[in-house]
């Protein structure tokens, strides 16, 4: 939450701040960016394709909506936690845990949590061993992020 989706708990899926911001964004600049909340991202990764164009995001919505009605926030951050691609034929952050620190992911340090969460939303681009330009910059980044929403309480309850 602390990398991808800040206001996780508080939304219904959709962060029309974000996409309005990233729309304005996209029509002044060359480079793109997205606003896609962590719900959006399970209802793409469990039920859609990567890419695709306005028929792909149309199917997203429907998803989305879905999922947020019938699974609420813990089952959404579940999914998104086991199913991230997080490098090159990895998917979800056991076995990113796994594979870059050798151990089962409830006993990753907030740092190399940090560093999972800081490969996406390009692990193949953005990686951890090599560690990548991108995720040197980033994971500090999200370990003061993680700081800073420590104690909001839904958050917490979203941790239990």
């Amino acid at each position: 939450m602390s990398g991808e989706d800040q206001l996780f708990p508080d939304h219904n899926g959709f962060d029309f701040k974000s996409i309005q911001k990233a729309m304005k964004h996209n029509q002044k600049s060359k480079s793109l960016h997205g606003a896609s909340t962590i719900s959006q991202q399970v209802a793409k990764n469990v039920f859609l394709w990567q890419h695709g164009g306005y028929f792909r995001k149309g199917l997203e919505v429907y998803f989305t909506f879905m999922i947020e009605l019938v699974w609420g926030k813990k089952r959404i951050l579940q999914m998104y936690l086991n199913v991230a691609e997080t490098g090159e034929g990895y998917f979800g952050v056991e076995a990113a845990a796994k594979h870059y620190f050798n151990k089962h992911s409830k006993d990753l340090s907030r740092k190399e949590a940090a560093m999972i969460a800081s490969c996406l939303p390009n692990p193949k681009l953005f990686t951890i061993q090599p560690m990548s330009v991108r995720v040197a910059y980033r994971y500090p980044w999200i370990l003061r992020q993680m700081n800073n929403l420590q104690a909001d309480p839904d958050i917490q309850e979203l941790l239990k």
